[in-house]
């Protein structure tokens, strides 16, 4: 495999910092391939050295785009899209499409079922449980969405846990209209004190015990998102 090497920005855009503090200037003759092609990127790279360069800000690294030489990066272009440009290739892309529909239908069925499993409402409140766990699915599951419902990081149990309880926030509770001091921490334990308001909530609905559903915020919530008010 060819040389790949990892570098940091500069402000000035064909110089780049290295792991050990150098500056070093790019090559004569490479060009930046931008980030956002990833087959374009690994057949660059599997082509020569090149010059990563990514960006910290905060914990995460964000891609600022590959150096290398011009060269490797057209003829990379060119036999890319020459593929990309075939009947075989538009059936593969096709096929992962599918693939990937089955597989986020079936992860947003598991889901639903992995919160009404935590839900555990008795017999009398089972129908808001099913109402609750389709509309927290709805929300939670979507490709792209970043809830807490895509990582996995955890498993699917506490996934559909934090999920009901990040609905209940921002549809049982006060949360979004909430004035909160620019304080570390202070989000932290607001959304810590809602989620144990949250808690109670779901337990009144896991006895049989009668209550009065204009008096229930998650009652009141279901009704309301049922007659069509959307979701955050």
């Amino acid at each position: 495999m060819p040389e790949s090497l990892t570098f940091a920005p500069t402000s000035d855009p064909r110089r780049v910092r290295a792991p050990d503090g150098r500056v070093l200037s790019v090559p004569e003759g490479w060009v930046l391939l931008p980030p956002g092609d990833a087959g374009l990127t690994r057949r660059v790279k599997a082509a020569g050295p090149t010059w990563t360069v990514v960006e910290k800000v905060g914990r995460k690294l964000f891609s600022k785009g590959v150096w290398a030489p011009e060269p490797h990066i057209l003829q990379a272009r060119a036999a890319l899209d020459a593929e990309r440009a075939t009947p075989a290739y538009a059936k593969k892309l096709a096929a992962g499409r599918d693939r990937r529909a089955r597989e986020q239908e079936q992860y947003e069925v598991d889901f639903a079922n992995s919160v009404l499993r935590f839900l555990a409402f008795s017999p009398a409140w089972l129908p808001h449980a099913k109402r609750l766990a389709v509309l927290v699915s709805a929300h939670a599951t979507p490709v792209g969405s970043g809830t807490v419902a895509r990582t996995e990081r955890i498993p699917v149990e506490r996934r559909a846990e934090a999920a009901v309880i990040a609905w209940m926030r921002h549809q049982t509770t006060q949360y979004d209209d909430m004035s909160i001091a620019r304080v570390k921490g202070a989000r932290r334990e607001v959304r810590r004190e809602l989620a144990e308001i949250s808690r109670a909530v779901l337990d009144l609905h896991r006895r049989d015990v009668p209550h009065g559903p204009s008096a229930c915020p998650l009652c009141t919530a279901l009704s309301r998102v049922g007659a069509g008010t959307p979701q955050p």
